[in-house]
Parts: C-alpha cells; structure tokens; sequence
C-alpha cells in the first residue's frame, strides 16, 4: 500500500508545473503544491483520525484525498488557500465514499461505539466541531468545507457539544505539571460536567493515581516535572486499564511523525479552552464505556 509521504512526494513532482509565488522577506520563491500541502498533512490525518476513532481508517481517507490530487492537480482549488482546498478535497471524500468495508476496521470497537454514538448525533455536527474547534478554522471556513452557512456551523457546533457532552460523564485524570496549565484543565473539566480524579505532576505519580482510581478519561503533557515522559505514564497506564488519551503539548512534532502509531487526540500548546472541549468531547465519543445501549 502506498504510504502518505511517498505520495505527498508524488503530488509535488506532478503539480511542479502549477506552482505558485510566495513573496517574503524580499524573495519570491515559487512553492509546487505538494510543498504547499505538505506542511498540513499530520494535521489532516490527526483531524481524520479524530473523526473517524482510527489512525488506520483515517489514513485511508487521507490517502484517497492525495490520491485524488495525484490524479488531478488541475483540478485542485487555486482560489483558496492551500490548507483549506486539501481540507475540502478530503470532505469531498469522506462525504462521498465509504472506505470502511475492511473487516478489521468495520468491527473494530470505535467503529461499534461511533455508530452507536451516530444514532444520537449528526455525522455533519461532528465535523463542525473538530474543523472550528479542533482544527482552529473560523466558521466562514468551515462553512465553505461543508458546503453550509455559517450560522448552520455554529449551530451544528452547539448541537454536537451539547449531545456528546450530555452522553460521556466520566472521571479525568490530568498529567500535568505546569500549576496554571493544570488548574486550567481542571477548571475546563469541571465545566463540562466531569470529576477529576487527580493531577499527577511525574510519570510515578499518574501511574499510581490510574491504578487507584480508574479514570475514565486520561489529559497528559509528555514531559513532566522530573524530567519523566508523559508518554510513558500513558503507556504504563494502559497496560493495566483501557482508558482514552488526550496528549496536550508545546511539541506535537515529538507524536505526529508518522512512522509509529500515534495519539488520535492531541492538542497543542498554547490552546484555547474551545479545542481541549471539543478533544475531550470526541475522546468520549469513542468510549464504550459511555457509548448508548
């Protein structure tokens, strides 16, 4: 199967001729769109992956959408910045073709929770919700992606957070060793209708906490106060529970590398209280343990 660097590196070779001119800092540099594009990719396939609940799925959406361009580069949008006409390739996509027939994926558990989950809730809500609150773009954007108005956007928005939010109360353990960060998250939490658990400054310190308390729902920097990851507490922590992740970093380019299996929710520092609501929202959206009867 094709992976996605390589055929990032074929959309560049193909589109050179559609190049356009950057002007910066007194040079003009002449960009192929899959230079453009490039820089957008990990973010696309975390936005894919956050709405379907599988890297895997969500690959093979991402992998059309370049697939797509590959073919036809002429036919990629020109009159829009680059981020949003890959974005509106991969809705074009994923609102047209169905890419989840594979077996593996067709019964895996996120994909029985979510449909469980889509019976209550809008498969377009929830794309409102990550493109604006996840993917920071501005409602008119989003509205252009989904082919709606801006004021359906904010509606759909609204509609999705109430819904999921009303259906995933759990417990949250946050790992985190910043104080304002963490009194931050905490305060976030506790509006949405959540407990807290605990807040765990070192890796020794959320792996007890987890195994005392069971937390339905884990937020965690990757470095920690005594210089312990972050992303080792996560893994210590599930090898005992089954518990959905959100890591929350200044350096996301440490988990989107692409070349390991990677977090379906990351947030990046700074962040605004809009996105780790609609993370924690979508991590709870794939959780059978709040999933509808």
């Amino acid at each position: 199967m094709t992976n996605m660097p390589a055929l990032c590196l074929a959309v560049a070779a193909r589109a050179v001729k559609a190049g356009d001119v950057f002007r910066g800092k007194g040079r003009v540099v002449e960009l192929s769109l899959g230079q453009q594009l490039a820089p957008h990719l990990p973010f696309l396939r975390r936005y894919a992956r956050a709405l379907t609940g599988s890297q895997q799925h969500g690959d093979n959406y991402v992998r059309a959408a370049l697939q797509a361009i590959l073919d036809a580069p002429d036919e990629f949008p020109r009159d829009v910045d680059p981020r949003l006409g890959l974005y509106r390739t991969f809705q074009a996509i994923f609102n047209s073709t169905d890419l989840g027939a594979d077996d593996e994926i067709a019964q895996s558990d996120y994909e029985h929770v979510g449909n469980a989950r889509l019976k209550t809730l809008q498969s377009q809500a929830r794309q409102a919700l990550l493109l604006t609150a996840m993917e920071g773009f501005a409602p008119e954007d989003a509205a252009h992606l989904l082919d709606v108005s801006t004021e359906e956007v904010k509606s759909l928005v609204e509609d999705a957070l109430s819904e999921i939010e009303r259906q995933t109360r759990t417990s949250v353990l946050i790992i985190e060793d910043e104080p304002m960060i963490a009194m931050d998250l905490e305060a976030i939490v506790r509006e949405l209708g959540h407990s807290v658990t605990g807040v765990a400054v070192t890796r020794d310190e959320a792996v007890a906490s987890a195994a005392e308390t069971r937390p339905g729902l884990v937020l965690a920097d990757i470095q920690l106060a005594d210089d312990s990851s972050g992303i080792d507490a996560v893994a210590d922590i599930l090898k005992n529970i089954t518990v959905p992740v959100i890591f929350i970093t200044a350096f996301p380019e440490r988990l989107l590398t692409g070349e390991r299996p990677e977090p379906t929710f990351l947030i990046t520092k700074p962040f605004q209280h809009a996105t780790v609501r609609a993370a924690i929202s979508q991590a709870l959206f794939f959780d059978k343990q709040t999933a509808p009867a």
